[in-house]
């Protein structure tokens, strides 16, 4: 028999079993799971949080979930490079029972977990950078990186109206190849008229010949992996091989604004044209100040929010995104952006570039 406290402890464990399960079941329709919630579960894996880029593209995806009835997951790298994070987060939208990924790949290493994550039933997009080989995704929505580098090479054969160029070239990675990389250096390259070999491999062109206006050199190919830091270190060493170098491209703008910081040291800031990718509104001001002549905007919030929508639309009508006419991907675009346009060159100047600008 039990004591009139042991009933009171009875019954209050009683109420606490029932509020926990209740909390569970309350819970259990937020969770991105299957079962249990009318929102499709998405995740979206980042490169890294420290790039004001994949912040916007963050946004983005937040902005187009609430308006899509999607259950969001937010992931990134620790670094840019880092895939171990991100095939993690992979491993974790197969647990969940996830509708879909997006993913900004860091690296060649997430391609199987890709795979494992397709073979569970997921639907993945790759926003940024296509994997290699492309088809180990869905779906690509991404910038034009080869167009985008093009243009910016276009306008810098033209600025340079015949001089020599000396030539430093600012990438991403050394240890891995990835297409934003390698699409952007080789863009860059044609735009200027400069003749390449393998367009999926940085580097192993002709280090000195003719391009578009006239002579050029290529002093340096450094890895900058996308950071301030990198694009300073990276330039030290190229101003060591060379101190008379007065064209820079950069992977992007943060990588661009360390170069400029190792010029601005060396007293060699002026006379050299540094070219980007990217467009948010932190570069697009060092155009409007001079610090970088030209770059080509590209917009991660629409990369990401039609992503949302892709997986919202399959989950929902069966109906799968289509890549754009002509491409292997689907084309979110990209402008020139300049205060110094050039002959031949589509571009738009610096007040247009902040009216689309992000970050």
């Amino acid at each position: 028999m039990k004591t009139p406290s042991a009933h009171r402890r009875f019954a209050a464990a009683a109420v606490a079993v029932l509020a926990s399960t209740l909390m569970l079941s309350a819970c259990g329709g937020s969770d991105s799971g299957s079962g249990g919630s009318d929102k499709v579960g998405v995740s979206l894996i980042v490169k890294t949080t420290s790039n004001p880029f994949f912040v916007a593209m963050q946004n983005g995806a937040k902005k187009a979930a609430k308006a899509n009835g999607v259950d969001l997951k937010l992931a990134a790298g620790k670094t840019d490079g880092d895939e171990d994070t991100q095939i993690q987060a992979i491993e974790n939208a197969i647990s969940l029972g996830q509708k879909g990924i997006l993913i900004t790949p860091n690296g060649p290493a997430v391609v199987d977990a890709i795979e494992k994550a397709r073979d569970a039933g997921l639907f993945v997009i790759a926003l940024d950078t296509a994997p290699d080989p492309a088809d180990a995704v869905d779906i690509t929505f991404a910038t034009d990186n080869f167009k985008a580098g093009e243009s910016i090479g276009a306008w810098t054969a033209k600025k340079l109206d015949g001089k020599k160029a000396v030539v430093a070239m600012l990438d991403l990675f050394s240890d891995k190849v990835v297409s934003v990389d390698y699409n952007r250096d080789q863009g860059f390259l044609k735009g200027m008229g400069i003749p390449t070999k393998d367009e999926k491999k940085n580097g192993d062109e002709a280090k000195s010949g003719s391009y578009s206006g006239g002579d050029y050199q290529i002093v340096c190919n450094e890895a900058t992996n996308g950071a301030e830091d990198g694009g300073t270190t990276a330039m030290e060493t190229c101003l060591s091989k060379n101190p008379d170098i007065n064209v820079v491209y950069t992977i992007n703008e943060p990588a661009a604004y360390g170069a400029y910081q190792a010029l601005k040291s060396a007293g060699k800031e002026k006379g050299v044209t540094i070219v980007s990718v990217d467009g948010g509104c932190a570069g697009v001001g060092y155009v409007k100040d001079g610090i970088i002549g030209a770059t080509a905007q590209q917009y991660p919030l629409e990369m990401a929010a039609k992503g949302v929508e892709a997986i919202a639309k399959l989950a929902k009508d069966k109906e799968k995104p289509k890549t754009t006419a002509g491409l292997d991907f689907f084309d979110t675009g990209v402008k020139l952006v300049t205060d110094d346009p050039q002959d031949g060159v589509e571009s738009v100047d610096t007040a247009a570039g902040k009216s689309t600008c992000w970050g």
